[in-house]
């Protein structure tokens, strides 16, 4: 192991203690940063919903029960942000030991990163995007750990059923998070294909199956019992076929939803009207025409939802020229102001934060993260297009290098660009944290490839030398 002494001083220093030692000072330095959490009104109304175990949003229930278990141990939000980051920090200090030598440009980075304003801030707000990112990003790397302890059946299972469980929570958190799940099962039958490809298959679809059951089980424990049947998911959808078919109407002026103006022909003329709203930006500024709502949710679900697939499948011209323009926004967040890149503080209604006993507004360390946030606006720090960049490039470095948990950090990179690509079709608004786990998975991959750039893989060097 390679190391840096100090004459006269009597200090040696590793790359690999380094690193450790960044990470360590750099959460530590985030939690004095952001304890006991920076809350939105999304964070406010999922914890008033954990905490008093009632459904009054189309948030996932998930994310609010989480917020409830913590909130019971510790009021607050501050217990929940330790953990969350921890996810990430120590998911980060662990990728050290499947690399047989540390290289030096491996702390150089590490501070790069922990300095980042989207671990900085980021790690701080209680977002379910945050979490999502975190749950990802520790369920691949206990795929990566995996190949090594394979032959130790506690650990191998430890780290399985792990990894099911991070990912099963993941895609409660977000539900486009099935990318991550797809691709974790795909991971572990790439690790298993030296059993032959039967037993390799058995490996990915039984993890696959095995996660989504634990899915089920976990969404219904986590949905309130006097909420009844969550139905979150079928509010989302509806919302994104209304903003796709306005939309539609803005790009293309000769479509009309036929079956709409036949069953409803107030409705068709209210959404008519809301071209004149319509924003590829975000679909909130529907709320500016405040006939627009009342007109087009009494419509069945099964109506819209035909009219939707028709506008697909018989105007297809029209709904990829809006579905690109939302895309555009939300991927390249052309007006970066717009698309809420930070935020610090407590601000929500009063009566909300109030029946959370919290005070509304920011505190001068709040107000500092935020301009030390503005100091990046503008550069590559905030652009998932050069995130996205990164992770391609580290997939290709991996998968060229082929270590055996090579192949689970290149799965790590190939999830976050495939859960990019489903926003082409969901996406209704450009929120910078949307996109959170792109940003995170690449910096995550640039971390892994800075601990050992070279290509040797760590099979050709004695464990021994593997750095704890």
């Amino acid at each position: 192991m390679r190391k840096l002494e100090i004459p006269g001083l009597g200090l040696t220093f590793t790359a690999s203690g380094l690193v450790r030692a960044a990470l360590i000072l750099g959460l530590l330095f985030m939690l004095g940063a952001s304890l006991p959490g920076q809350m939105s009104y999304d964070s406010l109304a999922q914890l008033h919903e954990g905490r008093f175990a009632v459904r009054e949003t189309w948030g996932p229930a998930m994310y609010g029960w989480l917020l409830g278990i913590f909130d019971e141990i510790v009021p607050g939000t501050g217990l929940y942000v330790v953990a969350s980051a921890l996810l990430l920090f120590a998911s980060l200090s662990s990728l050290r030991q499947l690399r047989p030598r540390i290289s030096w440009w491996a702390p150089l980075v590490t501070v790069l990163l922990v300095f980042s304003p989207l671990v900085l801030i980021y790690q701080g707000v209680v977002w379910k995007d945050v979490l999502f990112a975190n749950l990802a990003i520790a369920s691949f790397t206990c795929l990566a750990h995996a190949p090594r302890l394979w032959d130790r059946l506690g650990p191998r299972w430890l780290l399985l059923i792990g990894a099911m469980v991070l990912l099963a929570t993941a895609a409660l958190v977000r539900q486009n998070g099935l990318v991550a799940v797809l691709m974790a099962a795909i991971v572990l039958g790439v690790l298993r294909r030296c059993e032959g490809w039967r037993r390799a298959l058995v490996w990915a679809v039984g993890a696959l199956v095995a996660t989504l059951v634990l899915a089920q089980v976990l969404a219904a424990v986590a949905q309130p019992k006097s909420a009844g049947e969550d139905k979150a998911g079928g509010i989302g959808v509806r919302i994104v076929q209304h903003y796709d078919l306005i939309g539609a109407m803005a790009h293309d002026p000769t479509y009309r939803p036929p079956r709409i103006e036949q069953a409803h022909p107030a409705a068709a003329a209210a959404m008519r009207r809301g071209v004149a709203v319509y924003s590829p930006e975000r679909v909130d500024f529907f709320d500016r025409d405040p006939s627009l709502g009342p007109n087009i949710w009494p419509m069945s679900s099964e109506l819209v939802g035909a009219e939707w697939r028709d506008l697909i499948t018989k105007n297809p011209k029209a709904y990829l020229a809006h579905r690109a323009n939302v895309f555009r926004w939300v991927f390249l967040t052309p007006k970066l102001e717009r698309c809420l890149p930070v935020f610090v503080g407590v601000e929500g209604p009063e009566p909300l934060v109030a029946s959370l006993n919290l005070v509304n507004g920011r505190d001068p360390a709040d107000i500092s993260l935020a301009n030390y946030a503005t100091y990046f606006y503008g550069t590559p720090v905030f652009s998932h297009v050069v995130y996205a960049l990164i992770a391609l490039a580290v997939a290709g470095f991996l998968l060229w290098r082929r270590d055996e948990a090579d192949y689970a950090i290149a799965g790590l990179m190939l999830s976050a660009l495939g859960f990019t690509a489903s926003f082409f079709v969901i996406s209704i608004a450009c929120d910078y944290r949307y996109l959170y786990f792109l940003d995170l998975a690449a910096m995550t991959g640039l971390f892994y490839l800075a601990l050992d750039p070279s290509l040797r893989r760590s099979s050709d060097t004695d464990p021994r030398s593997i750095p704890a």
